[in-house]
């Protein structure tokens, strides 16, 4: 039910649904065959119905770096988030995101031209210091706001507007937050979000 209610959102919203499979051999095989431009999968499918989704990601990623994936999930589930976000193009969201479709289509967007789009709660379970000495414990409160919303694929002045700040306050933030992390900077802002997350899993 899921799966056709989707089909009919993204169709009534211009876009073209070219396959909708039932399993994640299915899946494989029908991107392996149509290269679609965007591919969006459930993270839970058969046939065993825990990370099915997210294997079947895994094996589409490795086949072509440049294939854009958005994972729907119904809980927040963080285990394969860092490895597949590292190349870009890839997005995960709740699935009580599609209800809201203005934001579920720009985030599809951004995953689409390469971008990333990661769930907010997903974003908080990977950015709250779990570890004794995280560098993560550094960063201020504003810092780790910030950084959230950067993780979910916000420019600075997309930032700036959530949290009513200038441009340029977001900006010496995102510089303070880097040199806390010791990671260099991309005017690239998806491979900013990148380095953070890959930071996160040493």
């Amino acid at each position: 039910m899921f799966r056709e209610g989707l089909s009919r959102l993204l169709t009534e919203n211009g876009h073209e649904v070219v396959r909708a499979v039932a399993n994640a051999d299915a899946l494989v095989e029908a991107v392996r065959e149509v290269a679609p431009d965007l591919t969006i999968i459930d993270v839970r499918m058969p046939p065993t119905m825990t990370d099915d989704g997210a294997q079947a990601a895994k094996v589409l990623r490795a086949e072509s770096a440049d294939r854009s994936i958005l994972m729907l999930s119904q809980h927040v589930e963080t285990k394969h988030v860092v490895e597949l976000v590292a190349t870009g193009g890839f997005g995960y969201l709740l699935k009580d995101r599609v209800l809201r479709v203005g934001d579920f289509l720009d985030a599809m967007q951004r995953v689409t031209d390469g971008g990333s789009a990661l769930d907010p709660a997903i974003v908080a379970a990977l950015v709250t210091p779990t570890r004794v000495g995280d560098p993560l414990s550094a960063l201020s409160t504003r810092e780790r706001e910030v950084l959230g919303l950067a993780a979910e694929g916000l420019s600075n002045s997309a930032i700036a507007g959530r949290l009513v700040l200038a441009e340029r306050t977001i900006e010496t933030h995102m510089r303070s937050i880097f040199q806390k992390l010791r990671i260099t900077d991309s005017p690239e802002s998806h491979r900013r979000v990148l380095a953070v997350l890959a930071f996160l899993t040493t």
